[in-house]
């Protein structure tokens, strides 16, 4: 049975490498809209907060993503915990701004953050097979 600080210790490169994982997504996903709408992305303290907030939730996803498989591999519970993260955020994003006539806008951050914890989770996923993290006891 591991100890106590091991499982911090796992739990804690499995939010680190979460981070990263949407992190980087989410930076993509913000550079191909960029080119498809034709505009530049401007390196300002917005798109900083947003890449941190993005980076605390991949931490806290990469981190309950542990727990929730543990050793057993059941597909319901890896999709159920990358579309709950994903509607949460996603729906926590458009909450203020709720207006019909921007749905279609509130759906595609919806669908950003799935993509970006689906990501997240191939990657933890990856890290778990190839013994990079334990998974949770």
């Amino acid at each position: 049975m591991p100890s106590l600080v091991t499982e911090r210790i796992e739990s804690v490169k499995a939010g680190i490498i979460g981070a990263a994982a949407f992190s980087v997504t989410e930076l993509v996903i913000l550079i191909i809209k960029s080119l498809i709408i034709d505009t530049a992305i401007a390196l300002d303290l917005t798109l900083l907060v947003q890449l941190a907030i993005g980076m605390v939730s991949g931490f806290l996803f990469g981190v309950t993503y542990r727990y929730i498989i543990r050793e057993d591999r059941n597909s319901h519970l890896n999709e159920g915990a990358v579309l709950a993260f994903g509607l949460v955020r996603g729906l926590a994003l458009i909450e203020p701004n709720l207006q019909i006539s921007e749905l279609l806008s509130g759906l595609w951050l919806i669908t950003q953050s799935i993509i970006g914890f689906a990501i997240a989770r191939y990657i933890l996923d990856l890290a778990i097979t190839r013994k990079l993290i334990k998974p949770f006891h």
